[in-house]
């Protein structure tokens, strides 16, 4: 099947108004959920059983995201192409690592207590000597932090919308929505481990 022949099977398919706009409920509901859970997570903390441990989930996180951040790379490189179903292969596949990545993340940190960037005593909060010690380190990794997780709890419905608008066959929308969507998604995915790897020596 030639690439143009493959996109416009996908061009003929009906738009399903309807099942967007619940959709789309849903997706508000999940996103408001999520920011919940992100924002409490940090407050709680859920008590693990004896011999249970998820240290090895941060480099799993930035594995994850890692990996995220290639394949989306390869989805774009494949609808520009013109291969239509290996590019909604590749998206289904960074959405699941995604989801796997929200998953993992948020029970690590309801069970671990958060590490901060330069803390070496064990006491919560930065001394002079350790704010001295890391210098100006520590700007650069907030300067990478910040955006990263305001970036990523607001594109996060819109990824959301972005894929419903493909799922239910509004290609226009979702092709106005991807290049909005794509980069902020894309820094997330890559800013993630950049941000593990300044804080790895902190663990």
């Amino acid at each position: 099947m030639s690439q143009k022949i493959e996109i416009q099977l996908y061009r003929d398919r009906p738009e399903d108004l309807e099942l967007a706009a619940k959709l789309r409920k849903a997706a508000w509901i999940l996103s408001a959920a999520v920011l919940g859970l992100v924002m409490v997570m940090r407050r709680v903390k859920i008590p693990v059983p004896e011999g249970f441990d998820v240290s090895f989930l941060p480099p799993v996180h930035a594995l994850i995201n890692a990996t995220a951040a290639v394949v989306l790379i390869l989805a774009v490189v494949a609808i520009k192409k013109g291969k239509a179903e290996q590019h909604r292969k590749l998206m289904l596949t960074a959405l699941g690592l995604s989801v796997l990545f929200l998953l993992s993340y948020v029970t690590y940190h309801f069970t671990t207590t958060e590490t901060i960037y330069g803390e070496t005593d064990g006491v919560k909060g930065l001394s002079d000597a350790e704010k001295d010690a890391v210098g100006p380190w520590r700007f650069l990794y907030l300067s990478i932090l910040i955006p990263h997780i305001i970036l990523a709890a607001v594109s996060f419905p819109f990824i959301l919308f972005t894929f419903i608008a493909a799922w239910t066959n509004q290609f226009d929308l979702h092709k106005k929505l991807a290049r909005r969507v794509f980069p902020i998604w894309h820094f997330v995915a890559v800013s993630g481990p950049i941000c593990y790897f300044m804080l790895r020596p902190y663990y």
